[in-house]
């Protein structure tokens, strides 16, 4: 069942045995993650090790081939209603409403939470100006950099005061101050006793975040833990590299050629 015994507070989230099979190829194969409430638990693994995949499924965005995932008690697919209440989830290469402003984003996402229009605007107010967006006033999102989509799509998914957030990259093509801004707002949320998941492959930004990690390699869960468990007296790195065979030596030697003089 699970790849470890790891005590810890009540689960946000349980997967188990999840499966996803496109064609001949397995992105997923028997995955089974237990997420504790209120910890900032990161997904780490090589390019290509299912993580997108895992998260699809654990959100409702990918129906799996086979197991189960529960959010807060909540079957995903049995009770698809009350799993989206409370959750929120900023998925990697998100499309947004291009042609609106980052108000009117906010507010369009509020009347389809159903969310009291007064609610809306106190919020929405709030989340602008805490992600350093309120300036952009009307500007459509179509001419937002790529820090400012990323954060005004985390706003949107904050909205509704998700329990688990879950994302996808969230800091991939982000510059040191948007990163800034968004860390502070996920340590505050994560500070109330919410839950966030979040995948990548950058070891140095999940250690200086996170307090429990699960490492991913071929669609497999290696191993899960806190992040002192996993790195067993070694740095993040060399434990990583070691859970997911990789090789030291990866054949540069052989590039003898490279960066001499040509002749």
């Amino acid at each position: 069942m699970f790849p470890a015994n790891d005590p810890a507070p009540a689960p946000a989230v349980v997967a188990d045995g999840l499966w996803k099979r496109f064609g001949q190829t397995i992105a997923v194969a028997g995955a089974c993650l237990r997420v504790p409430a209120g910890s900032f638990f990161g997904l780490v693994g090589p390019n290509g090790a299912g993580k997108t995949t895992a998260l699809s499924m654990m959100t409702g965005l990918l129906r799996p081939d086979a197991g189960t995932v529960q959010i807060n008690g909540a079957d995903v697919w049995r009770d698809p209603v009350a799993v989206k209440s409370v959750i929120g989830v900023l998925p990697e290469g998100l499309r947004l409403f291009d042609r609106l402003s980052g108000p009117e984003l906010l507010r369009y996402l509020g009347r389809l939470r159903r969310l009291d229009r007064s609610v809306t605007e106190q919020r929405s107010e709030e989340l602008l100006a805490v992600l350093d967006l309120a300036v952009a006033g009307r500007t459509l999102i179509i001419d937002y950099s790529t820090g400012m989509r990323k954060k005004i799509a985390l706003a949107a998914a904050l909205l509704h005061n998700p329990r688990v957030l879950f994302l996808d990259e969230p800091f991939e093509g982000v510059d040191p101050v948007a990163a800034q801004t968004i860390r502070g707002v996920l340590d505050a949320y994560t500070s109330a006793g919410s839950t966030v998941i979040f995948s990548s492959h950058v070891l140095e930004l999940v250690e200086s975040l996170c307090d429990r990690l699960a490492v991913m390699m071929h669609g497999q869960v290696l191993a899960t833990g806190t992040i002192d468990d996993i790195r067993a007296g070694r740095s993040l790195q060399e434990a990583f590299l070691d859970l997911v065979g990789a090789q030291q030596d990866n054949g540069t030697g052989k590039l003898t050629w490279l960066g001499s003089s040509p002749g």
